[in-house]
């Protein structure tokens, strides 16, 4: 059976991630708070982000930028989408 959390997302209990996503502080806080849903998404989010926005990871304040997004992502805050993207109607 996998592991539960509270994802602060969705605000329910669903499949957490099998481990922390990154190292310290803020992985242990997605691996205890964030679920499996929520970090698909964001991570679909942020190659999107990446792209349209011609980020170069190699640049601290790109990074920063990102880190920033995820925690709004993630909390349900207003986050930065990808300028005349339009999602795909089902």
């Amino acid at each position: 059976m996998s592991r539960t959390v509270f994802c602060r997302k969705y605000q329910e209990e669903l499949p957490g991630l099998p481990v922390p996503p990154m190292p310290g502080a803020i992985g242990r806080d997605l691996f205890e708070n964030i679920s499996q849903k929520a970090w698909q998404e964001w991570q679909g989010h942020q190659t999107m982000l990446i792209n349209e926005k011609h980020l170069n990871m190699m640049d601290p304040s790109a990074r920063e930028f990102l880190r920033e997004q995820m925690q709004k992502f993630l909390s349900n805050e207003a986050f930065e989408q990808a300028e005349g993207y339009v999602p795909p109607t089902k």
